[in-house]
């Protein structure tokens, strides 16, 4: 069978391949997905998720370490946690926790375990993170938060594959696959020097980067359904559509938080629509409307000038520099041209 044909579907699509039909029952949300190549809860139709998920699948087999990089509310959780199903640990755990949620001392504890009487407090032994998800994954989220002091204790975890808990004199072999995931540029924090470049180089032996839902608009359409199934069912709600005036706002909409934003948007639409139809005003409240038209009408000012850059431009080099000619080309008189070259400073074109 043609795996890659799979891959590339939407999950929509995936529910009617025929691959989905051997035997497999539909998951909750209607899905029927084979769970050796499940991306579940990733619902995309864009090309930049299908090659990002089809590298998911490639590297998903290796032990390699992977850089999850990515804007807040990407996605990068169930990214991690695709790799994780799709590798031979998913029998394994799969256990994440924010590196950026507590201090050093804390983090310590928490990732290499600590023994009794380590610190005031610690009444027993208890073993970390690290342990617990020996044979599995291991997601660091929030990678860019930790403090050198701390990088540099997890370096020597990953390069000598072990850990020493808090107080303890002996080391422990943990074999663990290590998802670090950030929504920082770690290169730029490694040229001020907030970050380790060694450190850098052992997380970022894959490089994965999810593109913010405003670079794949052709996502949206799927994920508004999706969602609204989601919640309808959740809140044991009748089945509710979206208009199609909504649905090209929702698309036209730069979504700043990204997916989560999107979800919660579609959240608190579903709720908030006593009928089976939700309109934009369900979607953004009142105190948000006015905000939400200034996103738009921005985002389109932004394309209208682009396009419109790029025709002046075109218009002049056709006209091989001569701008009256231009002008004329263009059906605007050769004041508004200059007035327009100055205005995107492009005098010297």
């Amino acid at each position: 069978t043609d795996y890659g044909e799979l891959l590339a579907c939407s999950i929509r699509d995936i529910t009617t391949h025929p691959v989905c039909k051997r035997g497999e029952q539909a998951v909750s949300s209607g899905f029927s997905i084979i769970p050796e190549y499940s991306f579940q809860d990733i619902v995309y139709r864009s090309q930049s998720m299908r090659d990002l998920l089809r590298l998911i699948r490639l590297i998903a087999g290796s032990h390699a370490t992977v850089l999850i990089q990515g804007e807040s509310g990407t996605g990068k959780e169930l990214i991690a946690r695709a790799i994780h199903r799709l590798s031979p640990r998913h029998e394994s755990p799969f256990i994440a926790i924010d590196c950026g949620a507590m201090p050093d001392s804390l983090l310590e504890s928490e990732l290499f375990g600590h023994v009794k009487g380590a610190f005031t407090g610690a009444i027993s032994n208890k073993k970390g993170l690290f342990e617990a998800a020996n044979g599995g994954t291991l997601l660091l989220d929030e990678i860019n938060d930790i403090t050198l002091t701390f990088q540099a204790k997890l370096l020597r975890v990953i390069q000598e594959g072990e850990i020493r808990p808090v107080g303890s004199n002996e080391s422990t072999k943990v074999d663990v696959r290590l998802i670090a995931a950030t929504n920082k540029n770690l290169k730029r924090a490694v040229a001020e020097q907030i970050f380790r470049e060694d450190l850098y180089y052992r997380l970022a032996v894959v490089p994965v980067l999810i593109p913010p839902l405003r670079q794949r608009e052709e996502d949206i359409p799927q994920l508004v359904e999706y969602f609204i199934r989601k919640y309808c069912t959740q809140n044991q709600l009748p089945e509710k559509h979206i208009t199609e005036q909504t649905l090209q706002l929702l698309v036209n909409y730069p979504w700043p938080g990204n997916v989560r934003e999107l979800e919660n948007c579609i959240e608190r639409a579903v709720v908030l629509s006593s009928g089976s139809e939700i309109t934009y005003q369900a979607c953004f409240p009142s105190q948000q409307v006015e905000e939400f038209t200034d996103s738009l009408r921005q985002a389109t000012k932004h394309t209208v000038e682009q396009v419109e850059r790029e025709r002046i431009l075109k218009a002049i080099h056709d006209a091989k520099g001569n701008r009256s000619q231009a002008a004329k080309m263009l059906k605007i008189s050769r004041a508004t041209l200059y007035n327009k070259l100055r205005d995107y400073r492009l005098v010297h074109h």
